[in-house]
């Protein structure tokens, strides 16, 4: 059998998407989901404004507003994930190791929101870490250059009649 670029096309594009179809519906399904989190506080949970743009507590106080939140489960700086300011809006976002979100005023250390953000969660399964640090590497990262020989293969596939056709007229 002869070698051609065409069955070589074909073979690969039909080939490579068995092996992409699974993480690719993962990963369209979680980027879109990525994509709507301003617009869903399920997924991400809304930015409130502070009553001042200028600081007026310090990080023991962000600490204790945070701490007395109990579903935030915050007992020491090592539940803390994360401090998240947003100093135009006068809010800094505490982010707990168990997911939930605590929003602190940053002019008077007043909680103003507490709410579970799963925007996170969303993103580790997008990028694969979710079921394990190797997935990531090792099924994520393989289906996306494999995806990205589907586009040449796919775009060959396209343009080869094409280019075959005007191939024709001029002769």
């Amino acid at each position: 059998m002869k070698f051609t670029w065409k069955r070589f096309a074909r073979r690969t594009h039909y080939w490579a998407s068995l092996f992409v179809a699974l993480p690719l519906l993962v990963v369209i399904g979680t980027g879109i989901l990525l994509l709507l989190k301003k617009e869903f506080t399920w997924i991400q949970p809304e930015t409130i404004k502070g009553s001042s743009k200028l600081p007026g507590i310090g990080f023991e106080e962000i600490y204790n507003a945070a701490a007395s939140v109990k579903v935030a489960a915050i007992t020491s700086w090592d539940d803390i994930e994360r401090l998240d300011v947003r100093a135009s809006k006068g809010v800094v976002k505490v982010k707990s190791h168990n997911g939930w979100e605590v929003q602190v005023d940053l002019a008077t250390g007043e909680v103003l929101q507490t709410a579970y953000r799963r925007s996170d969660l969303v993103e580790s399964i997008h990028d694969g870490s979710f079921f394990h640090p190797s997935v990531k590497l090792w099924i994520f990262l393989p289906s996306a250059v494999v995806l990205l020989l589907m586009l040449f293969t796919g775009l060959y596939l396209f343009a080869f009649p094409l280019i075959a056709k005007r191939r024709r007229k001029r002769s």
